[in-house]
């Protein structure tokens, strides 16, 4: 399983720009490993992009907008999905991984008996 971050290199956004860097940082201090797809350089990606964001997650008008998260060819979220389920603390069940022995997302599981 590889997570596929879908990211725009040049995007004028700051707030784009802030929100791939929190979700590629966030991957990296927890050794999660990524794969970087760049939809600015690539027609490739961005049309792969575009056409596997599920309906129900795309915006009311216009393409969905970078940050993009999946794993393989499985839809994640965006970054707001991403931020809450950090926030909850089941990132790694957001992404479709075991969550690492002794992480909070792990002991929270094992009290609620899921794993």
């Amino acid at each position: 399983m590889v997570i596929k971050v879908y990211i725009a290199s040049s995007s004028g956004s700051t707030s784009i720009k802030k929100q791939q860097q929190d979700v590629m940082g966030f991957l990296e201090v927890n050794k999660i490993a990524f794969e970087e797809c760049d939809i600015a350089n690539s027609e490739e990606n961005r049309k792969w992009m575009r056409e596997n964001v599920p309906e129900d997650s795309r915006p009311t008008t216009g393409n969905p907008l970078p940050p993009q998260i999946f794993n393989d060819e499985r839809y994640c979220g965006n970054y707001e999905a991403f931020f809450n389920a950090r926030e909850d603390n089941v990132v790694y069940a957001f992404l479709g991984l075991t969550a690492p022995p002794g992480s909070k997302e792990a002991e929270a599981a094992a009290k609620k008996g899921l794993q």
